[in-house]
């Protein structure tokens, strides 16, 4: 009965979604108020009956009713209940409600601040959300219905879920990249309602500009988690592997970067305007195509859905329904878009102009990278693989020059600034830059290439407290009140450019200064890595709640003195007899031991892989202060105003 009024739900959110992408767009043409006030209740109607469908299917799997296809194929009873709730999650169809549901949340929130846009602005946004959104219902509803049932042949107990998503990565990861994902719908919505109703001044990208803010950084969010669960979960010991499904969600955060900037230029200056509306665009349709490279089928990676192809024809349809329509519109409204402001060859737009050029060739980097494997493939040219080798000798450089035009773009004044203040304060921090970079490279011994990338990152902080210093040094009033009277969106750019700084950090270290080996070892063995001691104790057998684990015991010593012992084990999960390594990471703030247990040897011994990754901290710490940057950014006072105040 339960999952029938759940299929039934996603029918009314259809159709109510159906209605908000028309109904607002007949009242807009028409000048009827009464259709476009019709969007706000639409909306919300639209989200209730999807909220209502994932809690039905949350039940389903928290009841055990195997009943239904989805839940049997994801869950088992001796499955952990947490682990319950995040399957309905874990599958395809699930993956795609949750989707729905976050675009549904979204398109709310928009629906609870559209009083403060203009009267024939909101209610065109809400429309092209519901556009969206009904194009992914329909595909939820006539490819991916998590609704379907087994009767009568119901299955005594489930197939589990997927031991690799048996973990708490699997709770928070995905739920906070679909924030990000499907955040970049909105700006999305608000460029689409900018060409269509003709508000193409700076004030839309006022209006925009909070809410890329907030998909930013639920985005940056959901790949440092990403990256963290791929680290200590696949026992491979590596944050990033330049994954195709990896990139998917990569590309948009490029594009969206570019696209914070430009929306800053265009709110502040009224410039770039049709470059920041082609970015919103750009943006959600590698949203899109991430979406169509994880559901398609034409991806094998262990982010991927495998999908048949009807599945990926019709996301392919709507990609092209979508990026193609709104493309087209763009063309014909391209004339209106035109900016006739003027700026210098060294005020701050051009240093911003600089950096969106750049963002948009490393994502174009990575779009290639990732496709050309998938176009060679269709040609029938045969099966290609790029990999590592290519995005890190061409990705590096690049991303590197973007470091060091990023740290100049705030130094700088808008329409023009003069060469000689610019120059004075990068020649003092390149000095002290090269030279702390320097200090480190003789301490450590690290390459050419280290020292070169170090010292960009101390630029940008060198550059970033000296611009710091300079507004709050400024005037009368003294350093605190000059610092408590900056707005937070510029502490929030402070402190999200000072969080790459520290993620370029842990890259590199973790990259030039870390220790691996992989052993054969036996209880009572001990290894020496990295000035650390590694004695292996032995092996016990645990029983889990739904598997069985051989479980060493590591005790790492340093200068004679015992720091931590280390559980690594190796699983077999019940339901679908698959054996899962679990590693066992001891953390620091400047390393971290990481053990794995490899396969069973003859005898006792066992293939053992012992890291010792320096800095690996700083990569997701980084993570976390420009996910925090972007937060502060979006929280500003002024985008909490009514429009046109």
């Amino acid at each position: 009965m339960f999952p029938e009024i759940g299929h039934f739900s996603l029918i009314l959110s259809l159709f109510f979604a159906f209605f908000l992408a028309v109904v607002p767009l007949i009242g807009y043409w028409a000048g009827n108020r009464f259709l476009l006030e019709a969007a706000r209740p639409l909306t919300f109607l639209m989200s209730f009956w999807v909220f209502l469908g994932f809690m039905i299917l949350s039940f389903a799997f928290l009841s055990d009713d195997f009943s239904v296809l989805y839940v049997s194929q994801n869950s088992n009873s001796q499955l952990p209940i947490w682990y319950k709730f995040s399957a309905v999650w874990g599958g395809h169809e699930g993956s795609l409600l949750l989707w729905a549901l976050i675009l549904s949340a979204w398109s709310s929130a928009v629906a609870f601040k559209v009083r403060t846009l203009p009267e024939d602005t909101g209610p065109v946004v809400l429309a092209i959300l519901g556009v969206v959104s009904t194009g992914f219902l329909s595909f939820l509803i006539f490819t991916s219905s998590p609704f379907v049932r087994l009767l009568p042949d119901t299955p005594v107990d489930g197939g589990d879920l997927n031991p690799l998503l048996q973990d708490f990565g699997l709770i928070v990861h995905p739920p906070m990249l679909y924030m990000g994902y499907v955040g970049f719908s909105v700006a999305f919505a608000f460029a689409i309602a900018a060409l269509i109703t003709g508000n193409l001044n700076a004030s839309w990208a006022r209006w925009a500009r909070p809410w890329t803010a907030f998909s930013w950084a639920f985005l940056t969010l959901g790949i440092t988690l990403g990256s963290w669960w791929a680290y200590y979960e696949l026992g491979w010991g590596g944050w990033w592997f330049w994954d195709p499904v990896e990139n998917a969600s990569f590309m948009p955060w490029l594009a969206g970067t570019a696209l914070l900037h430009s929306l800053a230029v265009t709110e502040k200056r009224g410039v770039f305007k049709s470059w920041t509306v082609l970015l919103a665009i750009f943006t959600f349709s590698l949203s899109l195509l991430g979406t169509f490279l994880v559901r398609s089928g034409v991806l094998t990676s262990v982010h991927a859905f495998a999908s048949d192809p009807t599945r990926g024809i019709f996301i392919l349809a709507l990609l092209i329904l979508l990026v193609g329509g709104s493309l087209l519109l763009y063309a014909v409204r391209a004339g209106q878009v035109r900016s006739n402001v003027s700026f210098g060859a060294t005020g701050r737009e051009a240093w911003l102009l600089l950096n969106n050029i750049l963002l948009t060739v490393l994502t174009l980097t990575v779009l290639l990278g990732t496709l050309y494997p998938l176009i060679f493939d269709a040609l029938g040219l045969g099966k290609i693989s790029v990999g590592a080798p290519y995005f890190n000798s061409v990705f590096t450089p690049i991303a590197l020059l973007l470091m060091v035009f990023m740290a100049v773009g705030p130094l700088s004044k808008w329409h023009n600034t003069k060469l000689k203040v610019l120059l004075v304060s990068c020649l003092v921090s390149l000095f002290l830059a090269v030279f702390v970079s320097g200090v480190l490279v003789y301490l450590y011994e690290f390459t050419v290439l280290a020292w070169l990338s170090l010292a960009v990152v101390f630029w940008v902080v060198c550059l970033s407290f000296t611009d710091w210093f300079n507004k709050v040094s400024a005037g009368t009033k003294g350093i605190i009140p000059r610092a408590r009277q900056l707005p937070r969106n510029y502490y929030g750019m402070l402190l999200a450019h000072l969080g790459m700084a520290v993620t370029l950090v842990g890259i590199l270290l973790v990259s030039v200064n870390s220790k691996e080996s992989m052993l054969r070892m036996s209880p009572g063995d001990k290894a020496n890595i990295a000035g650390y001691e590694f004695q292996f104790d032995g092996l016990s057998h645990v029983k889990g709640p739904n598997y069985i684990a051989d479980k060493g015991q590591f005790i790492a010593y340093k200068n004679g003195h015992q720091v931590a012992v280390l559980h690594p084990e190796k699983r077999l999960f019940n339901a679908r007899q698959q054996v899962m390594t679990e590693a066992a990471l001891d953390a620091g703030f400047t390393r971290d031991l990481y053990v794995s247990l490899g396969e069973k040897l003859e005898g006792d011994a066992w293939g053992v892989r012992i890291y010792v990754k320096s800095f690996v901290r700083w990569i997701w710490l980084g993570g976390l202060m420009m996910m925090a940057g972007g937060l502060l950014a979006a929280l500003d006072k002024r985008y909490r105003r009514k429009a046109g105040v």
